[in-house]
């Protein structure tokens, strides 16, 4: 088994509940915060709560393929379990009239696409779709995901997050319950 050197971490509070987010490497300028909240469902349920309280009306939500499912779908079970969407990474045998649009995320290397059901998109047709992430920081999934509702017919009721993460913070468009920052490679925090 191969040991890891412990990554350097950033201290921060979410949803009242303390966690570290390990500082992790994007290029030789830039690291980032790791927010993950897989594996924990304190902090998800928190986080999934906080956001309802801040949300605006809505009729369905949707979220991107993968870290925002667990958010979503526990979001949906507190507001007593209401159906919502997933923006898919990959198209899958069982959607039909698929809608795709193209997004580059600093997360995932290189270009991918989100896919949305053409099933999906029907029943978004004239109703006010919230949209929810984990973590925004370029903005460029929150936008694919703004097109795929616009392409359905949806309308884009409001979008939230848990963390916004550097430039994220100064956009009047997102609601958020707490600033991330960027982080030089040494790991201290970027002004």
């Amino acid at each position: 088994m191969k040991m890891f050197e412990k990554p350097k971490t950033y201290e921060m509070t979410i949803a009242g509940l303390k966690r570290a987010l390990p500082i992790c490497p994007v290029n030789e300028n830039l690291s980032i915060g790791a927010f993950v909240i897989f594996g924990d469902p304190e902090l998800t349920t928190a986080c999934a709560q906080a956001l309802l309280d801040i949300a605006p009306e809505y009729d369905y939500m949707i979220t991107a393929e993968a870290k925002g499912i667990p958010l979503i779908h526990e979001m949906a079970r507190l507001a007593g379990n209401q159906k919502y969407f997933l923006a898919r990474k990959k198209a899958k045998l069982y959607m039909t009239n698929v809608f795709e649009v193209t997004v580059n995320s600093i997360t995932t290397v290189g270009e991918q696409k989100l896919y949305l059901d053409g099933a999906d998109a029907e029943l978004m047709k004239g109703k006010r779709i919230l949209i929810v992430d984990d973590v925004i920081s370029t903005g460029e999934s929150l936008a694919a995901i703004e097109k795929l509702v616009d392409a359905a017919g949806g309308i884009v009721a409001g979008k939230l997050t848990i963390l916004a993460e550097g430039e994220a913070q100064n956009r009047d468009d997102i609601k958020y319950l707490e600033p991330l920052p960027l982080f030089h490679p040494d790991g201290t925090v970027m002004k």
